[in-house]
């Protein structure tokens, strides 16, 4: 385990991270003023699907006040379409979704259809906002019908909102797979390609690197399959009592993102010159 003093690369969940629907939780804004500080960077890797990244950079600007580029956001919907232009790039692709994400994967230049068509090459399910009864119905023909693969964005089974949780895509892939017994493999966190993505783009190390998340099974486990260390916070899903009992154990556990400001802070000033004499 790294001290947080050295830390420079850090990477957010955003719901139930540093922000819950259009409020950012009180510290973010000022953990992330201590980020660029140190000469550091702040990228922001989400499982929600709903947004490209240029619909998240318009979110923070005119929701949180917050400047940033589309290289910052690493989405599932992202993963996913890198993973459909390598692997399927010149077939026809079935996706339930939200508009603005099947706009994005055919801004692409990915042959989208929202249809159970006979020649479609693999079925993926998306995180969908503007989910309906039709889209399952349709997803549930298709993987009945044809031997396709599945695709899930996100295994997350549910999304932080104002008033609690609401169904997220693993939850929406779960009723799929109850119906028709097929299972997606997800694209999205825990992938450590996430991980590795904005190591890249940085060009930060494993050391410099860490993950900050509510959700241990995404957030957590991305982060530990990505070997870096990890951060919990107890703003989202996860509580103390499931850090005690589970298998994705984080190196450090917070309340809020405040706390872990203010813990970095302590750690670099217990490294400075005076602090060791």
């Amino acid at each position: 385990m790294t001290p947080l003093s050295e830390k420079r690369l850090f990477l957010f969940d955003i719901d139930g991270t540093i922000a819950v629907g259009n409020t950012l939780y009180d510290g973010a804004r000022r953990l992330l003023d201590y980020i660029r500080s140190i000469g550091g960077s702040a990228y922001y890797i989400t499982n929600n699907s709903t947004m490209s990244n240029r619909d998240y950079v318009r979110k923070f600007r005119e929701c949180f006040g917050l400047e940033t580029g589309e290289n910052q956001f690493i989405t599932s919907g992202y993963m996913t379409l890198r993973h459909l232009l390598k692997q399927h790039s010149r077939e026809k692709i079935y996706v339930l979704g939200t508009a603005s994400y099947i706009a994005e994967l055919r801004a692409n230049g990915l042959d989208i259809t929202e249809e159970a068509e006979e020649d479609v090459s693999c079925a993926v399910v998306a995180y969908d906002s503007e989910l309906t009864y039709q889209k399952l119905v349709t997803a549930c023909k298709l993987l009945s019908t044809a031997d396709i693969p599945f695709y899930g964005t996100n295994p997350d089974l549910r999304c932080p909102i104002d008033f609690g949780f609401i169904p997220d895509c693993g939850s929406i892939c779960r009723m799929i797979t109850a119906s028709t017994d097929k299972t997606p493999l997800y694209l999205g966190k825990p992938n450590p390609e996430v991980v590795a993505l904005c190591q890249t783009d940085s060009g930060f190390t494993d050391e410099q690197t860490l993950v900050v998340g509510d959700r241990l099974y995404t957030d957590i486990a991305c982060g530990l399959n990505a070997g870096v260390d990890t951060c919990v916070v107890y703003t989202g899903e996860a509580t103390p009592e499931e850090v005690t009992r589970t298998l994705y154990k984080p190196a450090y556990a917070f309340s809020d993102a405040q706390a872990l400001l203010d813990a970095c802070t302590a750690s670099v000033h217990a490294c400075a010159p005076s602090a060791r004499g």
